[in-house]
């Protein structure tokens, strides 16, 4: 059995929960590979000092891993996901930060839920992802053109607020000024969107949402929306260009150009245990139920 492993470096809790993940699958006789720039890392600091097999890019991850182990935070997993993209592995995650939403999975668990996933005692949930066009088309978007928590505009040089023109399927919706618009899936609606005051999606629904950013027009709100919809963005404003976002991969674009967000043809798996649920994880993280007359 093969499993790939991604991370990323926190001082505080890194070495620790990589020693043991590492411990613990080497006592399994498990095949280990390591993101070749965390491999190095961690070599650098001392936390690992064998030589492991690497995997660098989406084309050099085989698809005959059991599973990619993230090891990091919410942010980790979503960079994980630009190795798997439609490699059909699943994606465990170990946190080593704050609790997230993805990474769930905390320090005093990893053997026993490891011994789950050995043991194919889990839950797949496939996660939706968006996909975007641009035009004119921007060669930063060709190769990584998906997100699996969100799509942003935004503005860029200025404090003024831009007009985000908006068509659903090429029906005209709304004309929101704003300082930008996040298109989320179920995945992000945990996310940006929720701090700006979107919904929270379970993860299995066939929705996306979209959020304005601190609107002026104050009548708009989060709107959700059937995920086989096409959303059409035409941005205008007093700067020549503004930003957009696909989870944390930031590009600028002239602002005539026009964005298109659907659903991706594939999904990305995540590996879910009963122990650390979905429903588990927002009740925790969101401090529902935290009352003192409870």
């Amino acid at each position: 059995m093969k499993i790939a492993l991604f991370g990323q470096y926190y001082q505080n809790s890194t070495a620790e929960t990589v020693q043991k993940v590492v411990s613990f699958l080497e006592s399994k006789e498990i095949e280990i590979a390591f993101e070749a720039h965390f491999l190095a890392t961690l070599k650098e600091k001392n936390i690992v000092s064998k030589n492991y097999e690497t995997y660098s890019s989406y084309n050099t991850l085989n698809t005959d891993y059991k599973a990619l182990i993230s090891i990091g935070g919410d942010g980790t997993i979503l960079k994980a996901a630009t190795f798997v993209r439609d490699k059909n592995i699943p994606i465990i995650g170990i946190n080593a930060g704050r609790l997230g939403f993805l990474a769930t999975i905390q320090f005093d668990n990893i053997e026993p839920l490891l011994q789950k996933l050995l043991d194919n005692d889990y839950a797949i949930s496939k996660r939706t992802l968006l996909s975007i066009e641009t035009s004119p088309e921007y060669d930063n978007f060709r190769e990584l053109d998906f997100a699996l928590n969100e799509v942003t505009v935004a503005r860029k040089d200025t404090t003024s607020m831009i007009t985000i023109i908006t068509y659903l399927n090429g029906e005209y919706l709304t004309s929101y000024w704003a300082d930008g618009l996040i298109v989320s899936t179920p995945t992000g609606s945990t996310g940006y969107s929720l701090s700006c005051g979107g919904p929270v999606l379970t993860p299995n629904v066939e929705s996306l949402v979209i959020t304005p950013m601190a609107p002026h027009n104050l009548n708009a709100r989060p709107l959700v929306i059937t995920d086989d919809m096409e959303i059409e963005l035409r941005i205008s404003g007093r700067e020549e260009q503004f930003l957009i976002s696909l989870d944390s991969r930031i590009s600028a674009v002239s602002k005539d150009t026009i964005v298109r967000i659907k659903k991706s043809p594939f999904t990305i798996s995540i590996i879910e245990f009963k122990e650390e649920s979905f429903l588990n994880t927002i009740r925790k993280k969101l401090l529902w139920g935290e009352d003192k007359r409870n």
